[in-house]
Formats: structure tokens, sequence, C-alpha cells
């Protein structure tokens, strides 16, 4: 789709409701979804962060949706697609503050350069204890992206059209460190199997959009 016209189509979304926890849950792993029944997710002094889902123009004027490859490291997301985004600062005056703030080390992409659509629904992350608020965003004129080498490995950008394709979404078993041969749904863009809490907050933002493309 034309970046023009999306950017026009997206701004609809401000006034709908979120689909929230319902649209979470189409995309949660079946671990996390027998946790949520049997109520055994308890948050304990969850660590804040945010994230930011940012669409753009390429040099063709079709719109595209940013994610990145993290690094691998020693943690639980490591090696894994997400936003650029990550925890909150104590100089940060806001949440939407640490969205933007890591975006710019993250990506190079400057504040003023974003206009935020909408926030969307926070997602509580068991195994890493963060609570994650995602925006939404648009880039209209972009210049070329800077990756933070310590933290990104690679960026990945999406077009719209392969994003809102349900054919995209599929059913894998994947092993992690804190479960095995684990049951997920997930996208699969531009190659990459994107599940979890990013797959869940990007099914949030596919129905929102859903309702205006």
């Amino acid at each position: 789709m034309n970046f023009d016209d999306f950017a026009l189509r997206s701004s609809k979304i401000k006034n709908l409701p979120l689909p929230g926890s319902a649209s979470h849950y189409k995309m949660a792993p079946s671990i996390r979804l027998k946790e949520l029944e049997t109520g055994n997710i308890q948050k304990q002094n969850a660590r804040k962060a945010a994230v930011l889902a940012l669409f753009y123009p390429d040099p063709r004027s079709v719109t595209n949706l940013l994610l990145i490859l993290r690094k691998t490291y020693k943690g639980v997301h490591s090696n894994q697609i997400g936003f650029p985004g990550g925890k909150s600062e104590k100089e940060d005056p806001d949440i939407l503050h640490t969205a933007l703030r890591e975006t710019y080390e993250e990506v190079g992409v400057p504040p003023e350069r974003i206009s935020i659509i909408k926030s969307l629904s926070e997602i509580y992350i068991p195994p890493s204890n963060f609570e994650v608020k995602p925006f939404m965003g648009l880039m209209e004129n972009p210049s070329p992206f800077v990756m933070q080498e310590s933290e990104v490995e690679a960026l990945i950008e999406v077009p719209l059209v392969d994003f809102m394709d349900d054919g995209k979404v599929f059913t894998q078993k994947l092993s992690t460190s804190y479960a095995k041969n684990m049951e997920v749904p997930a996208f699969k863009l531009n190659g990459y199997t994107v599940w979890g809490a990013t797959a869940m907050m990007l099914n949030e933002i596919k129905e929102l959009l859903k309702q205006v493309l």
C-alpha cells in the first residue's frame, strides 16, 4: 500500500477501542495460555519497558514495518525478533519517552521524525519479568537507519502487504531456555519466525489495521 494512503487510513484507529488481551491470546504460546487459564502468572515488581512499531515508506513509497533481530547474548530474548525499544530508565519522564529514546539508540530515528498514532495494550512477559508498553508510529520522510551494533544484529523491513497476509501466520514447535518443544503460533515475516510477546503485540496492531485498511 502507498504510504500516503496508509498514513491517512491508519489515523482512523486513534478512536478505535483496543482489541487488548483477546488479540494477544490468539498468538500466545501454549505454555502462556495454560498459565493464564490457571491464573499462575503473577507480576512481581515487574520492570517497565516500551517498544515502537514504526511504519514508514520505502524508496518506492510502499509502506513497511520495522522489526529488529537482537544480538545473541545471555538472556531470554537472545537472538529473537522484536520491535525497537527497551527498558525504562529513571531519567525518562514517561513511558513514551522510553520508546522514542530506545528507538533512537537502536536504529537511529530521532524522536522528532516520529508521529505517534496510538498507544497499545500493555503486555507482561513472565520469563524476563517485564511489563511492556507498545506504541504505533509513523515516519513520513525516513533517512537511513543506523543500527546500534552492540544490541541489533539486523534490521527487518517488512512490507505491509506481507504483515497483513493471514497466510503468514502458522504454528510450530520451538525450544527455549525455559521450555522445550513448545507449540507457538507465529508470523513468518521476511523468512524469520516471529513469536511470543512480539507476535502478540503484532496481532493487536493487525486487528486494528484490518478495521481501517
